[in-house]
């Protein structure tokens, strides 16, 4: 075979391999759940706290010198921290609060900007506590071969994170 076919293949492999990607789906969420043996309320404080979130970040676990520098009022819409960690920096910040769930906005730089939400409902006398995360990959073909992988990647943080949440709010 010569040079010439052989880079035909590879160029005809690597372009049917780029297609195949787009395949893959653009949008990937994540979900964990937990019962706690907390009132709602006293965990959607938390959460829409500064200092409340950082009470139970899983981040601070995972890396011991995470910086976190916060930023905004201390609790509610608006409140926030910058982060910079081993794996990256960015910035979460609550966008919206209702007696039931905390949103938060994400920006992850060039990683992109998910959004992630920690709900709280009374259940069968405790609370189900539900943390997610929806991103949208984009066209990055690369992002979405990864959005493969990101409930794996994900998910243990957000299980470590409601065990927290689980000590700190009871």
């Amino acid at each position: 075979m010569n040079i010439k076919k052989i880079a035909t293949y590879t160029a005809c492999g690597l372009a049917a391999l780029t297609v195949a990607t787009f395949a893959l789906p653009r949008h990937v969420s994540i979900e964990r759940s937990a019962m706690i043996d907390a009132a709602p309320e006293a965990v959607i404080e938390l959460a829409a706290s500064n200092t409340g979130y950082q009470a139970f970040n899983p981040y601070k676990d995972l890396d011991p010198n995470l910086q976190v520098k916060m930023f905004g009022p201390a609790t509610g819409v608006g409140s926030g921290f910058s982060f910079e960690s081993k794996d990256g920096a960015g910035q979460q910040t609550v966008s919206a609060v209702t007696p039931d769930q905390v949103t938060f906005d994400l920006d992850l730089g060039p990683l992109g900007q998910p959004t992630q939400a920690i709900s709280a409902i009374a259940a069968n006398g405790a609370t189900e506590v539900t943390w997610s995360m929806d991103m949208d990959l984009g066209m990055n073909p690369v992002f979405r071969v990864m959005g493969l992988f990101m409930d794996g990647m994900i998910g243990p943080n957000f299980e470590l994170g409601l065990a927290k949440i689980a000590d700190v709010a009871a």
